[in-house]
C-alpha cells in the first residue's frame, strides 16, 4: 500500500513543483550572512596600548598612560614632521588618534581613526569614514599581517623629540 501511495502523490506533485518554478519561485535557502563584530573598547586598547606602528617612513607610540601619542615621519629630502597628541578607543571598535603635527614650517591638528572587526578570530581594520576593510590580524597569525607592524619597543620618541628640538632652535 505505501508503494502505491507513491505512485499517486508522486504524478500529482511534480506539475505542481514544475508551476512554481515556471513562476519564479525559488528554493528556501537560509541566510548566511556573515556580519563582522565590533571589537570592544578593551579589545581595542590591548591592540595598541604600550605599542609602536611602524610605517614605511616613521611611527606612532601609543602609550598606556594618560594615552599619550607620539609620531615622527621622514619622507626624505628635509620633508619630516612629528606629532604629539592622544589616542582613545570606542566599544564600538574605534581607535582614534588626535595631534598636533609640527614640520618646520608650521603646525596644525589632525584626526585620524581606524575601525576594527572580528569575523571568527580575524581581526579587520579600515579608516574611517571611507577606507576599505582589510585583515589586520588573521585567526592564524601570518607574516603580512598589519599587526606585525606593532612592536613593543619605542624607536619613535626620541626622533620625534629630537626633531621637536631642531625645530624650536631654528625660531
Amino acid at each position: 500500500m505505501k508503494g502505491s501511495l507513491k505512485v499517486v502523490v508522486l504524478p500529482l506533485l511534480l506539475p505542481l513543483a514544475a508551476a512554481a518554478f515556471y513562476m519564479g519561485a525559488q528554493p528556501v535557502r537560509a541566510k548566511m550572512e556573515i556580519k563582522p563584530t565590533p571589537l570592544s573598547a578593551y579589545e581595542v586598547y590591548s591592540l595598541y596600548r604600550n605599542k609602536t606602528w611602524e610605517w614605511s617612513t616613521g611611527g606612532a607610540r601609543f602609550t598606556a598612560h594618560d594615552r599619550k601619542l607620539v609620531a615622527f615621519v621622514d619622507k626624505g629630502k628635509g620633508d619630516r614632521s612629528f606629532a604629539e597628541g592622544n589616542w582613545y578607543v570606542s566599544d564600538r571598535g574605534m581607535m582614534c588618534m588626535q595631534a598636533t603635527w609640527t614640520t618646520s614650517a608650521n603646525a596644525g591638528n589632525a584626526r585620524s581613526c581606524f575601525g576594527h572587526a572580528r569575523i571568527g578570530d580575524t581581526i579587520y581594520q579600515r579608516k574611517v569614514p571611507n577606507g576599505k576593510w582589510y585583515v589586520f590580524r588573521h585567526a592564524k597569525p601570518r607574516s603580512n599581517d598589519e599587526y606585525n607592524r606593532f612592536v613593543a619597543h619605542d624607536n619613535i620618541t626620541t626622533k620625534a623629540l629630537r626633531l621637536k628640538e631642531q625645530f624650536l632652535a631654528k625660531k
